[in-house]
């Protein structure tokens, strides 16, 4: 039995979307496979993922809150067909009937059973084919396989055992996408189709990069007479190293914009890419260069405290 969402993010049920971005956050923080070594660390991760991905979304927490962990298997049109197999009256109880399957509603111990609800709903006659429900699994992305596309190799271990699949994933690829795999859902009941298997794209945090939407952001490190003089400096892409022109006088937070650098977009223009200026310096400065330091302190009159 999968653990309680709300128990692996640490919060209560009645806890703000806020509440549980921050729980997230920080066990992301914590567990991430970049940040701890520890080969349970990426479990925890993953698991603190699951439940910020269910926890985050009003809709589909308000169906986990209802039907528990299984919930991705109750087909979205439930209370429709419960009502309608029941001449309006809604049914609040169940039975594992018939080798069917029996899903927990809310964790009060009602249970609704599969089999019963898409099989013989309306009032026990046979109603013909129906369509099994769609159902959704993370899809992991690192940066660069976001930028460039490609052929994934995704496995996906369920109910009804391992399933292997390679998946063609975009150039430009961005977090919360969705990549549809037709017939590779829930199974249908007396003949009906599969539902859909859709892939929702997360992008893995990156030690150098981050993404908003299609723009990138990154850290550009110069020194001190580059930030004053002006210089043309590499920068790090997605895509590969790239030039830019610092202007002269740059302090630390000045961002250059790099048109079109971002993520491509197969459909319209690509993003930016932003390079946020960092001045560094030597941290341990050799005898020439403190004196050359000592000099220009001697004979500048800047002071970046005063109020300009």
């Amino acid at each position: 039995m999968a653990r309680d969402y709300y128990e692996v993010l640490g919060v209560s049920r009645n806890a703000t979307t806020e509440e549980v971005q921050q729980a997230y956050r920080k066990l992301a923080r914590r567990y991430h496979p970049d940040l701890n070594a520890d080969p349970v660390a990426e479990e925890r991760f993953k698991e603190a993922n699951d439940a910020y991905q269910v926890l985050s979304d009003p809709g589909t927490r308000a169906r986990y809150d209802r039907f528990g962990p299984d919930f991705r298997r109750v087909p979205q049109d439930v209370d429709e067909r419960v009502a309608a197999g029941s001449g309006g009256r809604r049914r609040r109880g169940g039975r594992a009937g018939r080798g069917g399957v029996h899903v927990e509603t809310g964790f009060g111990g009602v249970g609704v059973d599969l089999d019963d609800l898409l099989g013989g709903l309306f009032g026990g006659r046979s109603t013909g084919p129906v369509p099994g429900a769609d159902q959704e699994a993370e899809l992991e992305l690192g940066v660069a396989d976001a930028y460039r596309g490609g052929t994934r190799h995704v496995t996906l271990a369920g109910p009804e055992g391992t399933r292997e699949y390679d998946v063609r994933v975009p150039p430009g690829t961005v977090a919360g996408q969705r990549i549809r795999l037709p017939g590779e859902g829930g199974r249908g009941v007396a003949g009906g189709p599969r539902g859909d298997l859709y892939l929702v794209v997360r992008i893995a945090p990156h030690p150098r990069f981050r993404l908003d939407g299609r723009d990138v952001h990154v850290d550009l490190r110069v020194t001190p007479w580059e930030a004053a003089l002006g210089a043309r400096v590499p920068v790090p892409t997605p895509g590969g190293e790239a030039m830019v022109r610092v202007p002269t006088g740059s302090s630390s937070g000045r961002r250059l914009r790099l048109r079109g650098q971002g993520l491509p977009d197969p459909d319209g223009e690509p993003g930016d890419l932003y390079a946020e200026v960092r001045v560094a310096v030597p941290p341990r400065p050799s005898a020439r260069e403190r004196e050359l330091f000592e000099e220009l302190a001697a004979v500048s009159a800047f002071d970046p405290r005063r109020p300009s």
